[in-house]
């Protein structure tokens, strides 16, 4: 199966730039609080409150959502960090990070992206026997409206949670197929959907070719059946395509190095803002040591550059591609007892070499960038796609074979 690449529309499922993903507590008895020398629960932080309350309350011409000033104030207190990377969560997206990182949900089993400018919603990548693959939907459908209901100033965000529901509830989407002009209306029923994190073909040479979009809980099996698959078919060499993967689980990718690496080997090192540290290392025997390429570019991050570095500092594989992001540092998500979450950068990591590249990124050791035409292309094919082929030429220079 082939990548698509580079949208140039908002793409929802984009991983989240979330790496460590933790189950906290936080109640009275759990965590302490060490009181500043200024607080936002200060005697006069609560009296300016009240008082901007009141004028709301005396001259706003609208009525007042008392909970939605309640969410932005608990959402102002993680942006006053000025950290891009930290920030609070209502229940309900708070569920919603917790679902992208299972790679599992229940809807419709697609990617929908939405222009900037014009709002406009289209199909994405069509999941192979997910609900919209089978009622017909195709990639480039305009979606339209949702159980009749048109889709005028909705975000992203609202769109997709339309689609999602318990499972075996119906919905009809009414969509616009650009190549032949039709508004047509598909009914379905929501199911359990998995995330295709991981997608694998077979190259020239016995190369294979494994593309990894974001490192969810489902996608360590679906790296390790991918190799397996293509090691079945006879594959001697391997292309690990980590482009646009701006990353995910601590977990996830840490699995997915223990099964590169030798065992004992150091994949990653934590250190906490107090200087402690928590040193991560493979556990299982098993190892990969056939001729190995990572591709990565501007926008493999965090965990994307956990895995890359690694492989790159035992000189177990060759970087191609461009420069990756530059994210060397770790969220930890902490629930709240009513259902919500905070999420804050609480740690740098390192690589085994102890390289921090946050701000800097890792460059490859081949690099060459995409050009202009395939950079604006929705998907270009692996056959024509530049950096993929020089990644096979690299390989096929590691096997004696000379470059064309």
């Amino acid at each position: 199966m082939e990548k698509q690449n580079h949208y140039k529309a908002v793409v929802l499922r984009i991983a989240l730039v979330v790496f460590a993903f933790a189950a906290g507590y936080f109640a009275r008895g759990h965590i302490g609080f060490d009181r500043n020398a200024r607080s936002l629960t200060d005697e006069k932080v609560i009296d300016k409150i009240r008082l901007i309350e009141r004028y709301v309350d005396k001259y706003f011409l609208e009525d007042v959502d008392v909970g939605k000033q309640e969410e932005y104030m608990y959402k102002g207190m993680l942006a006053g960090l000025d950290d891009v990377y930290s920030g609070y969560y209502t229940e309900e997206e708070y569920k919603e990070m917790q679902e992208d990182h299972a790679g599992q949900y229940c809807g419709i089993g697609c990617s929908v992206s939405q222009d900037i400018e014009t709002g406009k919603i289209t199909f994405g990548k069509i999941y192979p026997d997910g609900p919209a693959a089978k009622a017909g939907i195709l990639t480039g459908d305009v979606l339209l409206a949702i159980d009749g209901k048109r889709l005028i100033d909705e975000d992203l965000n609202q769109v997709v949670s339309m689609t999602k529901g318990e499972e075996g509830t119906p919905l009809t989407m009414t969509v616009y197929r650009e190549s032949s002009g039709e508004k047509l209306e598909f009914r379905m029923k929501r199911a359990k959907v998995e995330d295709d994190t991981v997608t694998y073909s077979m190259l020239q040479d016995q190369i294979g070719y494994v593309a990894v979009s974001s490192f969810e809980e489902v996608t360590t099996d679906q790296f390790t059946e991918a190799i397996e698959a293509l090691e079945e078919s006879g594959m001697q060499k391997l292309i690990i395509d980590l482009r646009d993967n701006g990353g995910g689980l601590l977990s996830t990718v840490s699995s997915m190095l223990d099964y590169m690496l030798p065992k004992g080997k150091v994949l990653v090192t934590i250190k906490s803002k107090n200087g402690t540290g928590d040193t991560i290392r493979a556990k299982t025997k098993h190892s990969f040591d056939k001729p190995l390429v990572i591709l990565t570019n501007g926008e493999s991050a965090s965990a994307s550059e956990l895995f890359a570095g690694a492989i790159k500092d035992y000189g177990v594989g060759t970087l191609v591609g461009t420069t990756t992001f530059g994210k060397g540092i770790v969220q930890n998500i902490y629930p709240l007892p009513d259902g919500s979450a905070i999420k804050l950068t609480e740690s740098k990591y390192y690589t085994p070499s102890g390289k921090n590249i946050h701000g800097t990124g890792i460059k490859p050791d081949v690099e060459i960038d995409l050009p202009q035409e395939q950079l604006e292309m929705a998907e270009v094919p692996l056959s024509e796609d530049v950096q993929v082929q020089k990644a096979v030429k690299v390989l096929q220079k590691s096997a004696g074979k000379t470059e064309e």
